[in-house]
């Protein structure tokens, strides 16, 4: 797999239920999903086993995801502050 950057949104709620969505991109590629359930939900360029990975990835890192996602203020990136 090439390097791979990690993009993590805020926390939102959807269905009654909080969520961060997540996006890994290189140059060509990008795949997003979403926390605490840590499934891949949309993808191009990955293959399904990548995918599996960057879902252990997701289950093995959630507890800092969480973490940082819960840091983020939406207005501030929305301002690019």
């Amino acid at each position: 797999m090439d390097e791979l950057t990690l993009q993590i949104s805020g926390i939102s709620v959807k269905d009654g239920k909080k969520q961060a969505c997540v996006r890994f991109t290189d140059n060509e590629r990008y795949a997003e999903g979403t926390i605490p359930d840590c499934v891949i939900i949309r993808s191009e360029g990955f293959t399904n086993e990548e995918k599996a990975q960057l879902e252990d990835y997701l289950k093995a890192n959630l507890g800092e995801l969480k973490k940082t996602s819960a840091k983020i203020n939406p207005l501030n990136a929305i301002m690019g502050i």
